[in-house]
């Protein structure tokens, strides 16, 4: 038989198991049940539901002034549309709204409303107090009539103040929805937002038009471009007429060498200098004749290629000035070089006069490209605001057009509201606040829920600790779902379900020794197998009346154990043993072994294999236990007899170590199985790593594990069936000292188990 299966769950939770939950814990479910009756009653005694009015009111509305347009700008002043539930429920955000309530406050007096509400006189917290105990609400959603409610812990109090806060309500209603109020403020606010955004806007156009020192963008840039294409027009011109005066100094100055040494005139210009002049101003006609263009084209001077160009002209103008400051005549030779050889047809005959008509050129063509480069700058910013004032000058047009419909509504609402064209809503009463009184449905709900509160507490916590709290063995189903283990009996705790008193009868009565001295009662079911003096009382059929049908039980289904096994060969080896001490093993197996003993012919042994029992002698009735080797010689075994064909040993008598045990056990095993015994039961002690009962236990034919119920954990007898599987031991289950808390006829479990 395979007995190393690994523990289970049992899936689901079963009618049983309901029944066994309910009645195990029913002290606690009963224990939190009545607490919660008993906070339901304290909450019914001291937190009674405070004093109430109510209230009805029917709201109706006719046709208001259709909503205003701000022209383009989206912005719109709303009036409630003409559907029930926008009207109720704005009436209801009016109604408590805390301007009213402050109204109401301050008509009654606060220190009046907070005298039963801990007193005071502050107005604020009468607001407070007030405002949360009032509540407005619709009949229902197809109704126009709304009911009003008031709670205040002041009987005297509460009608009154509900009476006061709707009539306030009432006029502040009036206020609101009044003709010559609806429009006026919202209209005027709105009219002043947009003058002021009008000004701000035309201030800032202003403010840019003086940055740029201009009147009109389209007109200034005009102007500047035409500006701009006359300067470089002129210097062009000149710089023509600068190339020929001084070719023609150049002309002057080399036909009379003697003069221009006289007159200061510089010395002859190297060709290779008048070359690259030459170079220099042909570089500037194409430079300007290409920024030229681009201008045209609508290019800014803040453009990258004008930027770019700017830059060459400026390099180029470097160059020449350095030239002409090194040559001051190197103009008038470049020109020479420039004409045939044959080609002048004109000379002049004063130097100086040359060399002034050639200063005078120079001086118009630097002052124009100064002016040429500021006309530029200036058109480029230009060219950068023209956007950002384009943009302000659309926002200043929608805000003119806003701002002038804007006064036109205004002028049509006056005119309507001297008409009086509209009508005002109207509101009746449906009923008058009522006399106070206590509304008890919400505190009844609130005593229900914590009733029941206590109640499903207790069963939370029961369920809780028998499903993750508490990891003991119970029952016998729990043997089979959780351990799947065999099962032979379970065992009721006699000192319970009406079993103590005869234990307590029947241990004084039976369990004495013959040389006067009383037995302990050590074992929980109500058998002592040591006394004090160490003395061994075994339980027969007589000695224990209220276990021996379990007794009984427990020997019929080993025996039929061994018939279906077809284990016929005698003695039967039955060890008996469990998962921690105080499970009951002693008692189990002298009620096993004594329960055999009234069968058949045979005789039955009972060995205690208990270490600690053996390390006194021990006693039966006055007389020695003998070892186990004088049990097995016919000759010396009436030594051992304690009752008609039972034989008691001490299994350890002979042996003084305890690792000596499976040794020498192993030695015995073949006179054990050469007996005339049918039976010989071995009281082993608990499994352990350190016991030897796993190592004795594959020696035997059938191997009781005796678990506690409800103190024996799952994850111990898991570990003690392991190490008995690893030695190959058969292991069937008896749970011990089991209490029946279901009622029988509630019991879902077979009756043979309890």
């Amino acid at each position: 038989m395979n007995n190393s299966r690994p523990v289970e769950s049992s899936a689901g939770i079963s009618l049983g198991d309901i029944y066994y939950i309910l009645f195990r814990h029913k002290w606690k479910i009963i224990f939190t049940s009545l607490a919660g009756v008993l906070a339901a009653l304290g909450i019914y005694h001291f937190k009674p539901p405070p004093y109430q009015s109510q209230a009805e009111l029917m709201i109706k509305y006719v046709s208001e002034s259709p909503q205003v347009v701000l022209g383009d700008d989206n912005r719109r002043v709303l009036v409630p549309d003409s559907q029930g539930d926008g009207i109720i429920n704005s009436e209801i955000q009016i109604l408590t709204s805390l301007d009213v309530i402050e109204e109401a406050v301050t008509n009654i007096g606060a220190a009046n409303i907070l005298a039963k509400a801990g007193g005071g006189d502050n107005i604020n917290d009468a607001a407070s107090l007030i405002r949360g105990n009032l509540a407005a609400e619709p009949v229902n959603s197809l109704s126009s009539i709304i009911t009003v409610t008031l709670k205040h812990p002041n009987s005297q109090m509460v009608q009154p103040i509900l009476l006061e806060v709707i009539t306030d309500y009432l006029q502040k209603h009036s206020e609101i929805h009044s003709a010559g109020n609806q429009f006026d403020d919202a209209l005027t606010m709105e009219q002043s937002a947009l003058s002021l955004q009008l000004n701000a806007t035309e201030q800032e156009i202003a403010d840019l038009k003086n940055k740029a020192n201009i009147t009109s963008v389209e007109d200034s840039q005009k102007d500047l471009s035409t500006q701009i294409s006359k300067i470089q027009d002129e210097i062009l011109d000149a710089q023509v007429d600068l190339s020929g005066e001084e070719a023609a100094m150049k002309q002057v100055s080399g036909n009379k060498s003697l003069e221009q040494a006289a007159t200061n005139i510089p010395p002859a210009i190297p060709s290779n200098e008048v070359d690259a002049y030459t170079r220099i101003n042909a570089n500037l006609d194409a430079f300007h004749k290409k920024e030229n263009d681009y201008l045209v084209q609508g290019f800014t001077q803040s453009n990258s290629l004008v930027q770019a160009v700017d830059q060459q002209i400026a390099d180029a103008e470097k160059s020449k000035s350095d030239l002409e400051k090194k040559y001051p005549l190197i103009g008038s030779a470049t020109a020479v070089s420039m004409a045939s050889t044959a080609s002048l047809t004109e000379s002049t005959t004063d130097p100086e006069a040359q060399m002034a008509i050639i200063a005078s050129l120079q001086a118009k063509i630097k002052a124009w490209n100064t002016q040429l480069t500021q006309l530029q700058t200036q058109a480029t910013n230009l060219n950068n605001l023209a956007p950002t004032i384009a943009q302000l000058e659309q926002t200043e047009s929608i805000e003119k057009a806003n701002y002038q419909h804007l006064s036109v509504s205004l002028e049509e609402h006056h005119i309507d509201e001297s008409l009086d064209t509209g009508k005002s809503p109207n509101i009746k009463w449906v009923q008058m606040p009522s006399p106070p009184g206590r509304d008890w449905k919400k505190t009844r709900k609130e005593m229900a829920m914590v009733a029941f509160g206590g109640i499903f507490a207790g069963l939370a916590w029961a369920f809780a600790i028998e499903m993750f709290l508490d990891r003991s063995i119970r029952r016998p189903v729990e043997v089979k779902t959780k351990l799947k283990l065999p099962f032979f009996l379970s065992i009721p705790d006699v000192r319970r379900n009406g079993h103590a008193k005869l234990a307590r009868n029947s241990e004084q009565r039976l369990l004495q020794l013959k040389n006067g001295e009383r037995g302990s009662t050590g074992d929980q079911n109500g058998v002592s197998p040591v006394n004090g003096s160490g003395a061994l009382h075994i339980a027969s059929l007589e000695q224990n009346r209220s276990l021996q049908p379990f007794y009984e039980a427990l020997r019929d289904r080993l025996i039929l154990y061994f018939e279906v096994k077809n284990l016929t060969h005698k003695p039967k080896l039955v060890a008996v043993t469990a998962a921690h001490r105080g499970a009951g093993v002693s008692t189990t197996a002298a009620g096993l072994a004594a329960s055999l003993s009234s069968t058949g012919d045979g005789n039955v042994l009972l060995v205690d294999m208990n270490l600690e029992n053996g390390a006194a002698q021990r006693f039966y009735k006055g007389k020695a236990v003998c070892g186990l080797d004088t049990a097995l010689k016919h000759e010396t075994r009436q030594e051992a007899m304690v009752h008609e064909k039972l034989y008691v040993v001490n299994g350890n008598a002979e042996s003084a170590l305890p690792n000596a045990l499976p040794k020498r056990f192993s030695v015995l095993i073949p006179s054990l199985k050469a007996m005339d015994y049918d039976y010989i039961i071995f009281d082993l002690p608990p499994v352990s790593p350190t016991s030897i009962t796993s190592r004795i236990a594959k020696y035997m034919d059938m191997t009781l594990l005796v678990l506690e119920s409800e103190k024996t954990n799952i994850e111990v007898v898991q570990q003690a069936n392991t190490w008995l599987a690893e030695s190959g031991a058969t292991v069937g289950v008896v749970l011990n000292k089991t209490h029946q808390y279901v009622p029988s006829r509630f019991n879902q479990e077979f009756l043979s188990e309890r």
